[in-house]
């Protein structure tokens, strides 16, 4: 279970709060999922157990999976401050 300590805290990466940067977000998490299970090859328990929570996470809509956004999960009340975008 020693290769999970790289692959959970990727779940607890937030989506950037503009959704004009969603895409370039989910694209990065997918690249380095990707190169990581390519290099380090985890092994199967790990694997199955990160993809396990990878599911429950967007299965439920919290908000917090990088794959797609949820049409039913409101945006956060900062994500509608114009401020916030020029930054």
């Amino acid at each position: 279970m020693y290769c999970l300590q790289w692959l959970l805290p990727v779940l607890l990466i937030p989506k950037p709060l503009n959704p004009a940067l969603w895409f370039n977000h989910s694209m990065f998490m997918g690249f380095y999922l990707l190169s990581f299970l390519l290099e380090r090859k985890p092994c199967t328990i790990c694997a199955l157990v990160f993809l396990a929570a990878l599911f429950l996470i967007c299965y439920s809509c919290w908000g917090n999976c990088f794959l797609y956004h949820c049409q039913d999960a409101a945006l956060p009340a900062a994500a509608h401050d114009p401020a916030i975008i020029g930054t």
